[in-house]
């Protein structure tokens, strides 16, 4: 039975080749199932791959090839908690290194245009520390990165 709420991601043509992408580099993802047009269609033709159900850790999704109509935007990004800085290094790089772009305080784009924030669970904590002038340094810190230094932002909240 298919879940009851999926996150449906826009493509011009490239769902499968970005539900592929996402299963080889994130945890807990696969590519499910593949559906072709039953008919032509603004965007395609009889036989293309019209939709392609995947999950991206443990997230059901379905990409659609809905043409050139609408791009992805910061509007909507994927958030991954990562635990060490080997983690964040290994997702951050694969996005950026796809053809993907780095942008400020953690997050990336991929290839297709979907935004990332690859977060360590050490920057939310830091972020989220209960002395105030602890939070500030390591927000401070975490405004100048782009890929996050995990050693940088422990010892800014160090002080």
């Amino acid at each position: 039975m298919a879940p009851k709420n999926t996150i449906c991601l826009w493509y011009d043509g490239t769902a499968l080749d970005a539900a592929q992408f996402y299963a080889q580099t994130f945890p807990d993802s696969a590519v499910h199932a593949v559906h072709k047009a039953p008919g032509d269609y603004p965007a395609g033709k009889q036989g293309d791959v019209l939709t392609v159900e995947f999950t991206v850790m443990g997230i059901p999704c379905l990409g659609l090839n809905g043409g050139a109509a609408f791009r992805h935007n910061e509007a909507f990004s994927f958030q991954v908690a990562t635990d060490d800085q080997a983690e964040t290094d290994r997702l951050w790089n694969a996005i950026v290194g796809n053809g993907g772009q780095e942008s400020a305080c953690g997050w990336c784009k991929d290839r297709w245009g979907v935004s990332w924030q690859i977060t360590p669970r050490a920057l939310t904590d830091a972020i989220a520390d209960p002395d105030p002038a602890a939070a500030q340094r390591a927000f401070a810190a975490m405004m100048e990165m782009g890929k996050i230094d995990i050693a940088a932002i422990e010892a800014a909240r160090r002080g």
